[in-house]
C-alpha cells in the first residue's frame, strides 16, 4: 500500500513539472530583449551578356579547340644519359703536376667513370607512326628514353638521328594513327600573331600558356660557336626548363617553330622564350628522318649584318645583305676570292637580307654544291662562284699520321697555308713562311702551350717549316711521348712555344 502511494505521487509530479516549465518560458518570452533580424544580402551584379563580351569568349573557344587539338600530340619525353669524366676540371689539373704523378695517377675527388644524369624534355609528334621531333640537348648521351603520351602510356623511344649544329634531334616511338601536328610556315610570322608554347615546363606535364610573336630573326646567342644558325622566333608565350623540344604552333594549330632556350636572369621565363622557325626545323629533320644526320654547307665567312650607320660605307642603299668580316685560311670562300669588306646582296638569285638568312641558306646546301654570289665590292657589282664544302670536314686538324691513339689530334691543331689574303690581314711581311694556325682544341697540347688561331708556326725543333705540309710532317715524324719546341709568330712578334706530348 505504502508502495502503492509513493507511484501515485512521482506520477503527480510530472504534470506539476510540466505546467511549471510552461509558465516559465511563458514569462522568458514575454521578458527576453528584442534582437534585430540578420539582414538578407543583396543580390549579386548579373554578369556580362554574351553579346557584349562575344569576341572574348569566340577567342577563349578558339584556343580551348586549339589546345585540345594539339595536346594529344605533345610528349614528356624522360632521357636516361651517361657522361663521361668531367673534362673541363681534368684539364684543370697543371700539366706539371700530372707529369709528377704519372699518367695513371687518379687525382683526388675527380670522376672516375661514367656519372648517370637524368633529365626531361619536351617532344612533339609529326607523323601518325611516331616520328618525334625535340632538341639535341635533351637527348645528348642519352642510353634509354621514355615517352610518356598524353593519354598516360609510357613507350621505349629509339633515336633517329641530331643534329648538334641546329639542336635538333629526331626520336621515335613504336606506333600507328598516333595524334600528330603539322607543319606551318615560320616565313609568314609577322610580330604581333598569337602563338601557343606546349610542354612540360619543370615536369609539369602537358602545360599550354599563350603569346605572341615579340620580334623574328634574332641571331645566334651561342658565343661557343658562330657558325650556329640565328633566325630564331622570339615570344612571350612562358618557356621554362623543361619546355625544350616543345612546340610552338600558330592559330591554325601548325607547328612554326621548336622551342629551345629563354634568356633570364634567374634561369626561369621572364618574358623572353626563344624557338627554332621551321625554315631550320623542316629541312633538317627530313634530312636525319632520311639519313639519319645532317652535312652542312660551309664557307668559311664571318659575317654581319648592314646597318644604318655601316650602310654608307658598303654603298648599300637598302641596308641589306651580309658584310664580309673575316674570310678563313684556305676555305672554300678564300678560294673564290671573297674579300673583307665585300658585300652579300643575294645568293642563286635569292636576295640576303641579312647574315642569319645568308648563314641558314648556305648551311642548308649540300657540301659539294656550286652557289652564285651577289657580290658588291667597293662600289662594283660581280658574281662569285663558291663550291661548298662539308662543315667539320676542316675540324678534324692534322694528318692521320699527326694522330694520337684515341683518334683525337695529337697536338689539337688544325693549320692552314698562308695565303696572300691570310698574309694581309695578319699583316705578316713577305719573308714570313710556314703555316697559320686556324682552329685550336681546348684543353690539347697546343691550347695549354697559348696558341691561338692567327698564329704562325715558323720552325718546329729548331728546324724552319716553309709550308703548313712541313709543319704537319714534321709535328707528325716526332716520337710518341716527346715534347715540340715551335716558334711562333704571334701579335707581330716571335717566341718560342712547348707542346707537351700527352704520353710524355
Amino acid at each position: 500500500m505504502t508502495n502503492w502511494k509513493k507511484t501515485i505521487g512521482r506520477l503527480a509530479i510530472a504534470p506539476v513539472l510540466a505546467v511549471g516549465m510552461a509558465a516559465s518560458l511563458a514569462a522568458y518570452h514575454s521578458a527576453k530583449p528584442v534582437v534585430a533580424k540578420a539582414a538578407a544580402p543583396a543580390p549579386s551584379a548579373a554578369p556580362l551578356d554574351d553579346n557584349s563580351v562575344s569576341a572574348l569568349l569566340a577567342l577563349d573557344n578558339a584556343m580551348e579547340t586549339l589546345a585540345a587539338r594539339v595536346t594529344p600530340a605533345i610528349v614528356n619525353v624522360a632521357v636516361t644519359s651517361k657522361t663521361k669524366v668531367d673534362d673541363q676540371a681534368q684539364a684543370e689539373i697543371p700539366d706539371e703536376m700530372r707529369r709528377f704523378f704519372g699518367p695513371g695517377f687518379n687525382f683526388p675527388h675527380q670522376p672516375q667513370g661514367p656519372q648517370i644524369e637524368h633529365g626531361i624534355g619536351s617532344g612533339v609528334i609529326i607523323s601518325p607512326d611516331g616520328y618525334i621531333v625535340t632538341n639535341n640537348h635533351v637527348v645528348d648521351g642519352a642510353v634509354d628514353m621514355r615517352v610518356t603520351m598524353s593519354d598516360r602510356r609510357v613507350l621505349s623511344a629509339k633515336l633517329i638521328g641530331t643534329d648538334p649544329l641546329t639542336d635538333l634531334a629526331v626520336i621515335k616511338v613504336d606506333g600507328h594513327n598516333l595524334p600528330s601536328v603539322p607543319w606551318g610556315d615560320a616565313t609568314k610570322l609577322r610580330p604581333g600573331q598569337t602563338v601557343l608554347a606546349f610542354g612540360n615546363p619543370f615536369g609539369l606535364r602537358f602545360t599550354v600558356t599563350r603569346g605572341i610573336v615579340s620580334a623574328l630573326n634574332r641571331p645566334n646567342p651561342s658565343a661557343s660557336d658562330a657558325r650556329k644558325p640565328g633566325q630564331f622566333i622570339q615570344t612571350d608565350a612562358a618557356i621554362n626548363p623543361g619546355n625544350s623540344g616543345g612546340p610552338l604552333v600558330d592559330a591554325r594549330g601548325e607547328v612554326v617553330g621548336i622551342n629551345t632556350f629563354l634568356i633570364s636572369n634567374s634561369g626561369t621565363f621572364s618574358g623572353m622564350g626563344f624557338a627554332i622557325p621551321t625554315q631550320i626545323v623542316r629541312p633538317t629533320v627530313e634530312a636525319l628522318i632520311r639519313d639519319g644526320k645532317v652535312s652542312h654547307g660551309y664557307m668559311g665567312l664571318g659575317i654581319t649584318d648592314v646597318t644604318p650607320e655601316n650602310a654608307k660605307f658598303f654603298d648599300s642603299k637598302d641596308n641589306r645583305g651580309a658584310i664580309v668580316t673575316q674570310v678563313e685560311a684556305n676555305s672554300p670562300a678564300a678560294k673564290a676570292g671573297l674579300k673583307v669588306g665585300d658585300l652579300i646582296t643575294s645568293i642563286n638569285g635569292h636576295e640576303v637580307s641579312d647574315a642569319s638568312q645568308l648563314q641558314v641558306m648556305v648551311g642548308q646546301t649540300h657540301p659539294g654544291t656550286t652557289i652564285k654570289l651577289a657580290v658588291n665590292r667597293e662600289g662594283k657589282d660581280m658574281e662569285v662562284p663558291v663550291t661548298l664544302e662539308k662543315m667539320g670536314a676542316r675540324d678534324k686538324g692534322e694528318d692521320e699520321s699527326a694522330s694520337s691513339e684515341t683518334g683525337k689530334p695529337r697536338w689539337g691543331l688544325g693549320l692552314g697555308d698562308i695565303t696572300s689574303d691570310v698574309r694581309q690581314q695578319l699583316e705578316a711581311p713577305d719573308d714570313v713562311k710556314g703555316a697559320v694556325v686556324e682552329r685550336v682544341l681546348p684543353g690539347s697540347p697546343a691550347d695549354n702551350a697559348g696558341l691561338r688561331p692567327g698564329d704562325v708556326i715558323l720552325s718546329v725543333n729548331r728546324h724552319q717549316t716553309a709550308s703548313v705540309s712541313d709543319v704537319k710532317k714534321a709535328l707528325a715524324d716526332i716520337p710518341k711521348g716527346q715534347d715540340a719546341l715551335l716558334l711562333v709568330r704571334s701579335n707581330g712578334g716571335n717566341t718560342f712555344r712547348v707542346l707537351h706530348s700527352e704520353g710524355a
